[in-house]
């Protein structure tokens, strides 16, 4: 199952849940993998710079942190928060739609849950082109 649940006040009144959901149960079936239960929550910088700190040791602000509970490698699941002002403030730097941006964002999350990595300049390359990848089946 996955659910979408907004620490901010009407920040996800606009999202097509039921959209994003398919899509994202498509991704994770092309992927060879079946859904478990996936939590993205949305918050805004200050929250995930704290969860950030805390859980990561790191310092600074991220669009998301995706945290995974996946017991059998098969079936995805985790929690995967991401910082919305971040999205926002993405999207105009990269000239692309809030939407196309937030989509790029809720996929990398599940492709972290999948077990691909962004480190290395390689991992990074294939992490984009799956986003992408999936971002065209999602329009």
């Amino acid at each position: 199952m996955i659910s979408f649940t907004s620490l901010l006040p009407n920040n996800t009144e606009n999202l097509k849940e039921s959209l994003y959901k398919n899509w994202l149960k498509t991704v994770i079936i092309k992927e060879g993998k079946k859904t478990g239960d996936v939590q993205y929550i949305f918050c805004d910088d200050s929250h995930l710079l704290e969860i950030n700190k805390l859980f990561l040791n790191h310092h600074e602000l991220t669009d998301i942190i995706t945290f995974s509970t996946t017991a059998n490698a098969n079936i995805i699941s985790g929690e995967i928060y991401i910082s919305l002002d971040r999205v926002k403030e993405n999207s105009k730097t990269q000239s692309v739609s809030f939407e196309e941006e937030l989509g790029r964002v809720m996929v990398h999350g599940i492709l972290h849950l999948i077990g691909y990595n962004d480190h290395s300049d390689s991992d990074k390359k294939l992490m984009r082109s799956k986003e992408y990848y999936y971002l065209h089946l999602h329009r």
